[in-house]
């Protein structure tokens, strides 16, 4: 039975005039006529039974339908397009698309790539950021390197390692200081991160403390905001050590408190459970479990020293 599938050329045609809102520059784009590009969404038009634009003196523009379904239409063009080059590369089976948060893969992730790819260099990764979770069954992605709570439905979660964040400031934060008390801290501006609004309120409870504040301030999204935030002095910031390296190496962000306490939740790998036994996978995550395994029982020591639940 056939299924109702446009034909690829007109799908093409209409996200170039979505994306430009003009067939003229949609025409350019794809090295077309003006009216091929007319006839061909005029056909898509005709196929879905739907106006996707509003005609006007001044050209065209999309209706609520045409942007809706543009998003779509834009999406599964791109995942094709990947597909199709996987394919052409002779990546296919042994291809990964995995889904990571932007600075845990930035900083700890892509500096250990290196050594996976040594030993296993007939496997190619690519990586796109997700910072909340999604259904894989809507993206390409095979697997998931995500921060916070195992039990996606129909998924292996394989944990990675917790977070043992820390405040860090600039040096030249007014009030910053090294050995700062937690009341201390408490007085400065905090930064707060949107993945993590509770993450304030838990290091002061850690430290025994209830501040009426502590959900307040600048909120930011990703720990390299929070960073760039902090080195800007604009207030301190809860972030775990092993991200900011650098930044603590060259003197650009210090710890004024360092005491820290265990998250309640972690970094895990997510696997979707129809792909769990692809090769390709399979030996991603076993290497990535261990390596995950011998730099949390750093990070673990480097926090108690520094009094991770002592607070």
């Amino acid at each position: 039975m056939r299924k109702r599938i446009p034909s690829t050329m007109a799908l093409t045609a209409f996200e170039a005039a979505a994306r430009h809102e003009s067939f003229t520059r949609a025409a350019e784009e794809l090295a077309l006529t003006q009216s091929a590009v007319c006839r061909q969404i005029g056909a898509l038009e005709d196929f879905l039974g739907v106006a996707l634009f509003r005609r006007t003196r001044r050209g065209v523009q999309l209706t609520e339908a045409g942007r809706a379904y543009s998003r779509q239409v834009a999406l599964r063009l791109e995942a094709l397009e990947r597909d199709t080059l996987a394919v052409m590369s002779g990546q296919g089976a042994g291809t990964l698309e995995l889904a990571v948060v932007p600075t845990f893969s930035t900083r700890w992730l892509l500096p250990r790539l290196g050594a996976f790819r040594a030993l296993h260099p007939e496997v190619v990764i690519h990586m796109e950021t997700r910072t909340r979770p999604f259904l894989f069954a809507d993206t390409p992605f095979d697997a998931a390197i995500y921060f916070g709570e195992a039990g996606w439905p129909g998924t292996e979660a394989h944990f990675l390692m917790p977070e043992f964040p820390v405040p860090v400031c600039s040096p030249s934060l007014p009030g910053a200081r090294p050995d700062l008390s937690p009341q201390e801290v408490a007085r400065l501006p905090l930064l707060q991160q949107s993945t993590r609004p509770y993450a304030w309120r838990q290091w002061f409870e850690a430290a025994g403390m209830r501040v009426a504040h502590d959900l307040s301030g600048m909120r930011l999204e990703l720990f390299s905001m929070l960073a760039q935030a902090a080195i800007e002095r604009m207030g301190v910031a809860l972030i775990p050590p092993f991200l900011i390296e650098r930044e603590l190496a060259a003197g650009d962000l210090m710890i004024p408190c360092n005491r820290s306490f265990v998250s309640r939740r972690a970094y895990y790998l997510i696997v979707p459970e129809r792909k769990a036994e692809r090769q390709a996978l399979a030996v991603f995550r076993q290497w990535l479990v261990e390596e995950a395994g011998r730099s949390h029982e750093a990070v673990r020591d480097a926090a108690v020293a520094g009094g991770a639940g002592r607070c």
